[in-house]
């Protein structure tokens, strides 16, 4: 047993070696270890993905250029280990079915200026079964994650251990001055307004710095919409306007939506509902320290078929966000 026991503490070490920074703990929330490029990697202004494969390790420097910056029109992509920075445009594009955007640093997107507000999206596209996982995004004009602005599109899309911010610029870039805001939501979501409805899950993600002075009136970590099926499970905001904006059926479609076990600290609004949004599903949603108004119901509803069960008090920021919920 002795000897077991050493050969699975040396296996275990040795996974920890060749992996390097990769490893992290089961419920970690937001990005582990290491994102962005790797040692000597193939720099371009703009990356076009047209056939199916693995693209890995790029700096895409883009000089402030617009368009989506990387662009994927092909099926079965996998992009990883890649920084898309310094452009008014998009930073990912995606076109294509069954792609994987992993362990990516997009940051910088920054179109026209701050008082005159025009999106550039980190990462955008169509809802066809997209995986982006273990990203950071910051520094954007528009949203970090949109999908999809053209409304032509259903499927699924995943987001896992992503970190998704924004705050004051530590200086002037683009049309932007040192200080200002840039920003929409981490993450909004369009579809089209009938047929199948889109799936979401985000999990085990850290959004934060959605506040004022920003670029709109109303900002928002989370904020879904119309015809869509979401769940959010496991994720951490701080230092947030809105943390959930959740919109019912008036306009385009009844969003429905799934909290499950999420965490807010030090936010103006925990959960948003609007436009009498039905069967809202809140479990285990734990509040820290700092949080003005857990629940604001806009309008005199009905909110049909709202639950929300088992509120707690939040253990600590650092500890959740390294371990997750107990």
């Amino acid at each position: 047993m002795t000897r077991l026991r050493s050969f699975a503490a040396i296996w275990m070490f040795g996974c920890l070696l060749q992996f390097g920074s990769e490893a992290w703990a089961e419920n970690a929330i937001g990005v582990q270890g290491e994102v962005g490029c790797r040692k000597n990697p193939k720099q371009v202004s703009r990356l076009q993905i047209t056939k199916p494969g693995v693209y890995e390790n790029y700096l895409v420097d883009c000089d402030w250029a617009g368009g989506n910056r990387v662009k994927i029109t092909a099926d079965n992509v996998t992009l990883r280990n890649c920084e898309i920075r310094n452009a008014t445009g998009n930073g990912i594009g995606v076109f294509g079915k069954n792609v994987t955007i992993e362990n990516c640093k997009i940051h910088h997107l920054l179109n026209s200026t701050f008082a005159k507000q025009h999106d550039a999206h980190g990462i955008t596209g169509r809802w066809h079964n997209v995986t982006i996982r273990n990203c950071e995004i910051y520094y954007v004009s528009g949203d970090s994650i949109q999908f999809d602005p053209d409304r032509k599109s259903a499927g699924k899309l995943l987001i896992e251990n992503c970190t998704l911010w924004t705050g004051p610029l530590p200086a002037a870039a683009a049309g932007f001055k040192k200080g200002e805001r840039p920003g929409e939501n981490a993450f909004d979501s369009k579809t089209t307004p009938t047929g199948p409805r889109c799936q979401l899950t985000i999990r085990n993600c850290l959004m934060y710095g959605w506040n004022q002075p920003g670029q709109i009136g109303l900002m928002a970590a989370i904020n879904i919409k119309e015809n869509v099926q979401a769940t959010i499970e496991d994720c951490l905001f701080r230092d947030n306007e809105v943390c959930f904006r959740l919109r019912g059926p008036i306009g385009r479609g009844d969003a429905l939506v799934s909290i499950d076990q999420c965490t807010i600290f030090d936010s103006k609004i925990g959960v948003r509902m609007e436009d009498k949004i039905s069967n809202l599903k809140i479990q285990d949603l734990a509040f820290g320290d700092g949080v003005e108004r857990k629940y604001h119901f806009v309008g005199r509803g009905p909110f049909p078929n709202y639950k929300n069960s088992n509120e707690s008090k939040a253990e600590s920021y650092e500890s959740i966000l390294k371990n997750g919920r107990k």
